[in-house]
């Protein structure tokens, strides 16, 4: 019996169902994310082109003018220095180091949390041990705690976020080691004698990663943070660099006066923030529809 198309629909199989289809691949909070955080790091590849000043040069004479004054549009701090370049420098420190900061425990912890939901015993037992204690101090006070052993400073900062970020990660990844472990694809490739570490890295590793990734953007926002205080504190980048954290600092005393001094800084940890957190919610729904 030959079916008799409703009025109004289209005759070819499929073509009602194109715009819904295209709707539903529109990642709206992934494409945002990807977007605020793309002009962040423009803009902080290409200061040199958005301004001429230099943003450690000091003129007293010029010191805290208003946003808008002539070559110098956000105005200048208690030093004369300008606003912008130094807004613009200061993203290049925060944002390089608040990325490469989370690579080291990404690896690290990635590959600790593979090898420990894998093998299990006593590696396991231990390296669980040794992420409960680190997990039952703050993040914030141990980082800032080892900083101030080590000493100001970009390697500083490094070496802290690394030995104290990579636990989170290890307890991602061998959760779910454990439980892709036991699938079918994971079972099948034991079964076929492939070795050990083939499995690893071509089996399990490609379907672990994904959740460590996306928490990665939360953690880069979390590093961030640490930097931006670590710098207030006078433990970050030294001076005269300029740093968003130290900016904040030096413009908290005129907040009743020239409040853009520490405001322009905090806004622009509150919008990396906000598109990394977007970046984030947009993976999380691209690996649902998944």
């Amino acid at each position: 019996m030959t079916s008799v198309p409703f009025p109004g629909r289209s005759l070819k199989p499929g073509t009602a169902t194109k715009p819904r289809r295209r709707a539903r691949r529109f990642n709206g909070p992934l494409i945002i994310g990807l977007t605020l955080f793309g002009l962040l790091i423009l803009a902080a590849v290409f200061a040199p082109l958005i301004t001429s000043a230099d943003p450690v040069a000091q003129n007293l004479p010029q010191s805290l003018l208003p946003p808008g004054s002539p070559g110098h549009l956000l105005g200048t701090d208690r030093f004369g220095r300008d606003v912008l370049a130094r807004l613009l420098y200061g993203a290049r420190i925060d944002l390089r180091v608040g990325v490469l900061a989370v690579v080291s425990p990404l690896i690290i912890g990635t590959i600790l949390g593979l090898i420990s939901g894998w093998f299990g015993g006593w590696f396991d037992t231990v390296l669980m041990r040794i992420v409960d204690m680190v997990v039952a101090f703050p993040f914030f006070v141990l980082v800032i705690g080892l900083v101030f052993a080590l000493g100001p400073g970009t390697g500083s900062i490094y070496v802290a976020i690394t030995m104290v970020g990579w636990v989170a990660y290890a307890r991602i990844v061998r959760g779910e080691v454990l439980i892709a472990k036991n699938q079918e694809y994971a079972l099948a490739a034991r079964a076929s004698g492939l070795p050990t570490w083939r499995i690893l890295l071509r089996h399990l590793l490609p379907n672990v990663v994904l959740q460590a990734v996306v928490f990665s953007m939360s953690d880069i926002v979390l590093t961030i943070l640490a930097i931006v205080t670590l710098g207030y504190l006078g433990l970050g980048v030294p001076p005269p660099t300029p740093d968003w954290g130290s900016m904040i600092q030096e413009g908290q005393q005129f907040m009743l006066t020239q409040w853009y001094l520490a405001a322009l800084p905090g806004f622009a940890v509150v919008i990396t923030g906000l598109a990394l957190a977007l970046i984030a919610d947009g993976l999380v729904e691209r690996m649902n529809r998944r």
